[in-house]
């Protein structure tokens, strides 16, 4: 499937709920509103023409603005991919598992609610692996964070 095909195939099969990102990459990518998250993604696994089967990433992102968690996904069975991703105000971080579609969710996951501090739905085991146990300065990968020791790069922009 072309990339042309492949986002006219999801824009049908998931109508009026899902975004279309213009980008010059040879992958589609789409905005997903979080309530239809685990849908979209079921969606993108099940439907006979996606087979999007592997979930090959899965990253927390600090616009300053809001929270964004974007998912990297791929057929491997049909030789294609795409991204998608939602968005979510800082404030109330929230979204949905999506461990029952593809387990491999589960590291990333409790990775972006560990350093950023989104909190996972449903998640059957949000504790620490990469921070201490007791860790409690916060979440550092959140933008203006600043920590015991933190040291930040100077601004390039």
């Amino acid at each position: 499937m072309t990339k042309a095909e492949l986002t006219a195939h999801i824009t049908a099969g998931f109508t009026g709920r899902v975004q279309v990102l213009e980008n010059n990459q040879p992958e589609p990518y789409f905005i997903v509103n979080p309530d239809d998250l685990v849908a979209f993604a079921r969606y993108l696994h099940d439907d006979p023409a996606l087979q999007m089967t592997f979930l090959m990433n899965l990253a927390g992102v600090d616009t300053g603005e809001r929270f964004e968690v974007v998912y990297s996904v791929c057929s491997y069975q049909l030789k294609h991919r795409l991204l998608f991703k939602i968005q979510m105000p800082r404030d109330n971080a929230e979204f949905d598992t999506v461990m029952q579609v593809w387990p491999a969710a589960n590291w990333y996951e409790r990775e972006v609610w560990e350093l950023f501090g989104m909190t996972v739905r449903n998640h059957p085991n949000l504790t620490r692996f990469l921070l201490a146990d007791d860790w409690n300065e916060g979440f550092p990968m959140r933008k203006g964070w600043t920590g015991t020791d933190f040291i930040p790069l100077p601004d390039r922009g």
